[in-house]
């Protein structure tokens, strides 16, 4: 496990927000309370234990904020649900599981995300994902910087956008209602910026911040309130 300032997400959020990584799942699902348990026993071995992982990661997180420790169970949308008066995000890829949580009295919301840094799976997806400008920046950043997989950057940023608009707004939101500006300020990393764009948004942009290292791609929105 890897506490505050050890990992690619503690880079991206600081105070108040607390985060935990790990890089090596949990031997078993132990340490899951008999709800987590039940709502996971169907799943395959690998899914179980980055279930359980994500979940110890996200409790760790809490009790550094003087959190209960209690289930933590998937809810509408499968938005995690965080013990009253807390608030949080979860991710995982292969090789990394990762949470980040505050007080509900410090942020309005919080989204993470973490992909591999490769490209995406299926050429098609891209079209899905993005807007005409946005494909047009991906080439730009993709002739400057190579090394980085943009697209699945995207993707990602995206990703973070709909976990912290979810559990403020409690609606779906598509991929082509967020239009994203990615801004690399070093080889490694940088931040973007989401633009909102249904009518009736209680926000009208999004400020995240992402980061390239050890094979991931890693992005992270903290909301204000």
């Amino acid at each position: 496990m890897t506490g505050a300032g050890g990992g690619p997400l503690a880079r991206l959020l600081g105070a108040p927000v607390e985060t935990e990584e790990a890089f090596t799942d949990l031997p078993g699902p132990g340490g899951l309370f008999p709800e987590e348990a039940a709502h996971i026993a169907r799943a395959v071995p690998v899914r179980r234990a980055e279930f359980a992982t994500v979940r110890h990661c996200a409790r760790t997180a809490l009790a550094r904020l003087g959190a209960p420790r209690v289930p933590l169970l998937p809810g509408d949308r499968g938005a995690p649900g965080w013990p009253p008066g807390f608030l949080g995000s979860m991710t995982h890829c292969t090789g990394y599981r990762a949470a980040a949580v505050a007080r509900a009295d410090a942020l309005a919301s919080l989204g993470i995300d973490a992909e591999p840094d490769e490209p995406l799976p299926d050429p098609g997806i891209l079209r899905m994902i993005s807007l005409p400008g946005e494909r047009a920046q991906l080439a730009a950043l993709t002739a400057e910087l190579p090394h980085v997989s943009w697209e699945r950057l995207l993707f990602s940023a995206k990703e973070s956008v709909y976990k912290t608009w979810f559990p403020v707004t409690g609606r779906w939101l598509g991929f082509e209602e967020a239009e994203v500006t990615l801004r690399p300020d070093r080889p490694d990393g940088g931040t973007f910026t989401a633009r909102l764009l249904p009518a009736d948004s209680p926000f009208r942009t999004l400020s995240g911040r992402f980061v390239a290292e050890k094979g991931l791609l890693v992005t992270a929105i903290a909301l204000p309130l």
